[in-house]
Protein backbone atom coordinates (compact mmCIF):
# COMPACT_ATOMS: atom_id res chain seq x y z
CA UNK A 1 0.00 0.00 0.00
CA UNK A 2 1.01 3.56 0.49
CA UNK A 3 4.07 3.88 2.69
CA UNK A 4 3.10 7.27 4.08
CA UNK A 5 0.14 9.67 4.13
CA UNK A 6 -0.20 12.09 1.20
CA UNK A 7 1.25 14.94 3.28
CA UNK A 8 4.55 13.12 4.00
CA UNK A 9 7.86 14.89 3.54
CA UNK A 10 11.42 13.56 3.26
CA UNK A 11 11.89 13.48 7.05
CA UNK A 12 8.77 11.28 7.39
CA UNK A 13 10.13 8.76 4.89
CA UNK A 14 13.52 8.87 6.63
CA UNK A 15 11.89 8.00 9.98
CA UNK A 16 9.81 5.22 8.42
CA UNK A 17 12.80 3.66 6.64
CA UNK A 18 14.92 3.84 9.83
CA UNK A 19 12.24 1.94 11.76
CA UNK A 20 11.85 -0.62 8.98
CA UNK A 21 15.63 -1.14 8.79
CA UNK A 22 15.90 -1.97 12.51
CA UNK A 23 14.91 -5.56 11.70
CA UNK A 24 18.20 -5.97 9.79
CA UNK A 25 16.41 -8.17 7.24
CA UNK A 26 16.52 -7.96 3.45
CA UNK A 27 13.65 -5.63 2.63
CA UNK A 28 12.34 -4.65 -0.81
CA UNK A 29 9.69 -1.98 -1.15
CA UNK A 30 7.85 0.22 -3.63
CA UNK A 31 5.80 3.40 -3.23
CA UNK A 32 2.01 3.54 -3.36
CA UNK A 33 -0.03 6.09 -5.33
CA UNK A 34 -0.05 8.56 -2.40
CA UNK A 35 3.73 8.48 -2.01
CA UNK A 36 4.04 11.55 -4.22
CA UNK A 37 5.90 13.56 -5.10
CA UNK A 38 8.26 10.76 -6.05
CA UNK A 39 11.41 12.78 -5.25
CA UNK A 40 10.55 12.92 -1.51
CA UNK A 41 10.35 9.11 -1.47
CA UNK A 42 13.39 8.49 -3.72
CA UNK A 43 15.67 10.85 -1.78
CA UNK A 44 15.16 8.93 1.45
CA UNK A 45 15.15 5.52 -0.23
CA UNK A 46 18.59 6.36 -1.66
CA UNK A 47 19.81 7.62 1.74
CA UNK A 48 18.75 4.52 3.69
CA UNK A 49 20.36 2.22 1.12
CA UNK A 50 23.71 3.89 1.74
CA UNK A 51 23.74 2.97 5.43
CA UNK A 52 21.51 -0.14 5.31
CA UNK A 53 22.32 -2.09 2.12
CA UNK A 54 19.73 -4.74 3.01
CA UNK A 55 17.04 -2.11 2.33
CA UNK A 56 16.16 -1.91 -1.37
CA UNK A 57 13.79 0.30 -3.28
CA UNK A 58 12.79 -1.72 -6.36
CA UNK A 59 10.48 0.86 -7.92
CA UNK A 60 11.26 0.78 -11.66
CA UNK A 61 14.36 -1.32 -10.99
CA UNK A 62 15.47 -4.63 -9.48
CA UNK A 63 17.84 -6.20 -6.97
CA UNK A 64 19.08 -9.69 -6.17
CA UNK A 65 18.43 -11.62 -2.97
CA UNK A 66 20.05 -14.80 -1.75
CA UNK A 67 18.60 -17.83 -3.43
CA UNK A 68 19.30 -16.20 -5.90
CA UNK A 69 16.04 -14.33 -6.45
CA UNK A 70 15.54 -11.31 -8.64
CA UNK A 71 13.18 -8.81 -6.98
CA UNK A 72 11.60 -6.12 -9.20
CA UNK A 73 8.67 -3.76 -8.91
CA UNK A 74 6.60 -0.87 -10.11
CA UNK A 75 4.97 1.29 -7.47
CA UNK A 76 2.00 3.58 -7.78
CA UNK A 77 -1.06 2.83 -9.84
CA UNK A 78 -0.56 1.18 -13.22
CA UNK A 79 -3.17 2.32 -15.73
CA UNK A 80 -4.03 1.10 -19.21
CA UNK A 81 -3.08 4.40 -20.86
CA UNK A 82 -2.45 8.08 -20.22
CA UNK A 83 0.64 10.00 -19.19
CA UNK A 84 2.92 9.32 -16.21
CA UNK A 85 2.13 11.37 -13.07
CA UNK A 86 4.64 11.71 -10.22
CA UNK A 87 3.82 15.04 -8.60
CA UNK A 88 0.33 14.80 -7.08
CA UNK A 89 -0.03 11.00 -7.20
CA UNK A 90 2.02 8.16 -8.63
CA UNK A 91 0.37 6.87 -11.79
CA UNK A 92 2.06 5.11 -14.65
CA UNK A 93 0.62 3.91 -17.95
CA UNK A 94 1.33 0.25 -18.69
CA UNK A 95 3.95 1.12 -21.32
CA UNK A 96 6.11 2.74 -18.61
CA UNK A 97 5.93 -0.42 -16.48
CA UNK A 98 6.78 -2.57 -19.50
CA UNK A 99 9.70 -0.28 -20.36
CA UNK A 100 11.22 -0.47 -16.86
CA UNK A 101 10.86 -4.25 -16.70
CA UNK A 102 12.28 -4.90 -20.19
CA UNK A 103 15.78 -5.51 -18.80
CA UNK A 104 14.39 -8.67 -17.19
CA UNK A 105 14.36 -10.31 -20.62
CA UNK A 106 18.14 -10.61 -20.26
CA UNK A 107 17.81 -12.20 -16.80
CA UNK A 108 15.53 -15.14 -17.55
CA UNK A 109 17.49 -17.66 -15.48
CA UNK A 110 16.60 -16.11 -12.12
CA UNK A 111 13.45 -16.91 -10.16
CA UNK A 112 11.59 -13.61 -9.91
CA UNK A 113 9.60 -11.83 -7.22
CA UNK A 114 7.51 -8.86 -8.34
CA UNK A 115 6.08 -6.06 -6.21
CA UNK A 116 3.16 -4.04 -7.56
CA UNK A 117 0.71 -1.70 -5.91
CA UNK A 118 -1.85 -2.53 -8.63
CA UNK A 119 -3.42 -5.98 -8.54
CA UNK A 120 -3.44 -8.10 -11.68
CA UNK A 121 -6.82 -8.91 -13.19
CA UNK A 122 -7.93 -12.47 -12.48
CA UNK A 123 -11.27 -13.58 -13.89
CA UNK A 124 -11.67 -16.32 -11.29
CA UNK A 125 -11.83 -13.82 -8.44
CA UNK A 126 -14.59 -11.68 -9.89
CA UNK A 127 -12.75 -8.59 -8.63
CA UNK A 128 -11.23 -5.67 -10.48
CA UNK A 129 -7.61 -5.52 -11.41
CA UNK A 130 -5.34 -4.49 -14.21
CA UNK A 131 -5.21 -6.50 -17.42
CA UNK A 132 -1.83 -4.89 -18.06
CA UNK A 133 -0.39 -6.09 -14.74
CA UNK A 134 -1.77 -9.56 -15.47
CA UNK A 135 -0.02 -9.39 -18.85
CA UNK A 136 3.29 -8.43 -17.17
CA UNK A 137 2.91 -11.35 -14.75
CA UNK A 138 2.16 -13.82 -17.53
CA UNK A 139 4.98 -12.44 -19.70
CA UNK A 140 7.73 -12.65 -17.06
CA UNK A 141 6.31 -15.60 -15.10
CA UNK A 142 7.59 -14.61 -11.63
CA UNK A 143 7.54 -17.15 -8.84
CA UNK A 144 5.79 -14.67 -6.54
CA UNK A 145 3.84 -11.42 -7.01
CA UNK A 146 3.09 -9.28 -3.95
CA UNK A 147 0.44 -6.59 -4.39
CA UNK A 148 -1.47 -4.11 -2.27
CA UNK A 149 -5.12 -4.55 -1.44
CA UNK A 150 -7.74 -5.05 1.22
CA UNK A 151 -7.65 -8.24 3.25
CA UNK A 152 -5.22 -11.10 3.08
CA UNK A 153 -5.55 -13.40 0.09
CA UNK A 154 -3.61 -15.41 -2.40
CA UNK A 155 -4.22 -17.03 -5.76
CA UNK A 156 -2.38 -18.55 -8.68
CA UNK A 157 -2.15 -16.60 -11.91
CA UNK A 158 -0.64 -19.07 -14.35
CA UNK A 159 2.44 -20.37 -12.55
CA UNK A 160 2.78 -17.23 -10.40
CA UNK A 161 1.67 -17.09 -6.78
CA UNK A 162 -0.09 -13.74 -6.24
CA UNK A 163 -0.29 -12.65 -2.59
CA UNK A 164 -2.05 -9.70 -0.98
CA UNK A 165 -0.31 -9.73 2.43
CA UNK A 166 -2.74 -7.36 4.15
CA UNK A 167 -2.61 -3.87 5.56
CA UNK A 168 0.11 -3.32 8.17
CA UNK A 169 -1.68 -0.19 9.43
CA UNK A 170 -4.55 -2.54 10.37
CA UNK A 171 -2.14 -4.94 12.11
CA UNK A 172 -2.26 -7.52 9.32
CA UNK A 173 0.81 -9.47 8.30
CA UNK A 174 1.68 -12.46 6.15
CA UNK A 175 4.60 -14.88 6.33
CA UNK A 176 5.49 -16.62 3.08
CA UNK A 177 7.45 -19.82 2.55
CA UNK A 178 8.45 -19.78 -1.13
CA UNK A 179 9.81 -23.31 -1.21
CA UNK A 180 6.74 -24.94 0.34
CA UNK A 181 4.33 -22.34 -1.09
CA UNK A 182 2.79 -21.87 2.32
CA UNK A 183 1.20 -18.68 3.58
CA UNK A 184 0.56 -17.85 7.22
CA UNK A 185 -1.56 -14.78 7.89
CA UNK A 186 -2.29 -13.03 11.12
CA UNK A 187 -3.12 -9.85 12.92
CA UNK A 188 -1.10 -8.34 15.76
CA UNK A 189 -4.13 -6.59 17.21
Amino acid sequence: GNLMPKTAKSRDYAAFFRILSEAHLPTAYIPGPQDAPIWEYLREAANIELVRPEMRNVHETFTFWKGPYLVAGIGGEITDDGEPEEGEALRYPAWVAEYHLKTLWDLKDYPKIFLFYTNPYHKGLGEGGSHEVAHLVKTHNPLLVITAGRGQKHEMLGASWVVVPGDLSEGEYSLLDLRARKLETGNVR
